[in-house]
């Protein structure tokens, strides 16, 4: 993939915001961490090249994901996660695996924005990036097992699309309109709890299902 001949493309699709101040960077950590639990690979794309086509001043500790390689990897990946996300079944395998990779990256990526000259509010959007990670992973996760108890596909897909339009929109919030992106990330918020909790209930609830389902068959075998 030729980064360098499609700059003069990206630079005229949006003027670049420099400079950000410390709201924009408080929105961009928390947007971060919380699109990381959703679609980590597309933050990585998306950051990137929104850095490396001069949209926005990226701090320095961000600076590695406008690398073109670095450009050309998150690229590959987004685009194996974009199809996987849609597939039932597949879809909570890739969550699974990935609860050990976007908790910590999403931690790792809030911390960034502020960096090394900045260690005590590195470590504060550490660990805010990662609970918010955390959270946004485990509603995504619990919603997409709860639809693939449903035989059709489309919910899967459905659901698949408005993660994929979700990320971008929190990113350029975050960056564009502060104020706005906090009250979007609060209702967020208060969504994935409530779904956490109801569809955490509703999976114990099919798994005792198939369990007693299992247990009765197997006692009135024998």
């Amino acid at each position: 993939m030729d980064f360098d001949s499609a700059k003069p493309v990206l630079d005229a699709l949006a003027a670049p915001v420099q400079g950000l101040d410390t709201a924009q960077l408080v929105a961009l950590a928390a947007a971060l961490g919380f699109a990381s639990g959703i679609r980590l690979y597309a933050v990585l794309l998306i950051t990137g090249l929104a850095g490396y086509a001069g949209w926005v001043d990226l701090p320095a500790g961000l600076h590695l994901l406008q690398h073109p390689a670095f450009l050309a990897v998150s690229a590959l990946l987004m685009g194996v996660e974009f199809f996987a996300d849609k597939i039932p079944l597949v879809d909570s395998a890739w969550d699974a695996v990935h609860t050990f990779i976007r908790i910590p990256a999403g931690a790792a990526l809030a911390a960034a924005v502020f960096g090394a000259d900045q260690a005590t509010f590195a470590a504060i959007a550490a660990l805010v990036g990662g609970t918010l990670a955390a959270t946004s992973h485990a509603a995504k996760a619990t919603t997409r097992a709860a639809a693939n108890t449903s035989p059709e596909p489309f919910s899967n897909v459905a659901l698949s699309l408005a993660g994929d339009m979700a990320v971008p929109a929190l990113l350029w919030l975050a960056v564009e309109h502060p104020v706005w992106f906090f009250i979007a990330l609060a209702i967020a918020l208060v969504v994935a709890i409530v779904l956490i909790r109801l569809l955490w209930k509703f999976l114990r609830a099919v798994v005792n299902r198939i369990e007693h389902l299992f247990t009765g068959d197997l006692s009135h075998g024998s």
